[in-house]
């Protein structure tokens, strides 16, 4: 791996929902974009797919961001979230714009360059907000985006389907993050059991499990607990 210093890194991790919790509660005009989606699934109705909704950009929202960094030798890790997806969203754009907007910063995240990043890229634009320049990707060769995949580097080249990061933490030997939820159920969480406290605890996990996977490929070491602290 091309060496990156440790504390240039932001690693992240976001949790998203549907923008109305059930398919029923869809405005006319919103259902039907939605039903022409899945006109031609034979599997699942459009009602039936609803339950992947919160992976859709334009049919959900980012109700939580874990963002986790190095200082001194110590991994700080904090999480932004609100019901307000707005507020979210510029809290997260100033801590890239005031803490990693130089051309020596990278973002990590784990199915990334498939999920986490464009989703935040497609929620900034769509709430009328600017990229932060780490987000900026127009243009760019792929070798000149500042992003890492861990999911990608456990490709090692390979087309293998979706490797999770709670299979790649139990491959390695790392706690599970997923040992109190997972994301199928944050949905039900966040509008049921309105406990966005358990969904940041859970998004929290991630990021520790993102950053000593990514310490693996890198030859660093664990991420012990006694180094971890929660800003």
């Amino acid at each position: 791996m091309q060496s990156i210093k440790l504390e240039n890194i932001l690693f992240l991790d976001i949790e998203t929902i549907p923008m109305v919790y059930k398919y029923s509660d869809l405005a006319a005009s919103t259902k039907e974009l939605w039903d022409k989606k899945w006109l031609y699934n034979i599997d699942l109705n459009a009602e039936q797919q609803y339950v992947k909704a919160g992976i859709y950009a334009e049919f959900a929202q980012v109700i939580c961001i874990g963002i986790g960094f190095y200082n001194d030798n110590k991994f700080r890790i904090k999480t932004i979230a609100g019901s307000n997806e707005i507020e979210v969203l510029q809290e997260f754009s100033e801590v890239l714009n005031k803490y990693f907007s130089t051309t020596n910063h990278v973002l990590c995240a784990h199915n990334g360059k498939e999920f986490d990043f464009p989703f935040l890229c497609r929620r900034l634009l769509i709430n009328g907000l600017a990229l932060p320049k780490l987000l900026q990707l127009q243009g760019l060769k792929p070798w000149e985006i500042k992003h890492i995949d861990t999911m990608e580097l456990w490709k090692f080249g390979d087309y293998k389907n979706f490797t999770s990061l709670n299979l790649l933490a139990h491959t390695f030997g790392f706690p599970s993050p997923k040992d109190d939820m997972d994301g199928s159920q944050v949905s039900k969480t966040y509008y049921e059991d309105k406990n966005l406290q358990k969904i940041e605890t859970y998004c929290k996990k991630d990021v520790i499990t993102l950053a000593r996977v990514y310490n693996r490929f890198a030859g660093l070491g664990n991420l012990p607990d006694e180094d971890i602290i929660y800003v």
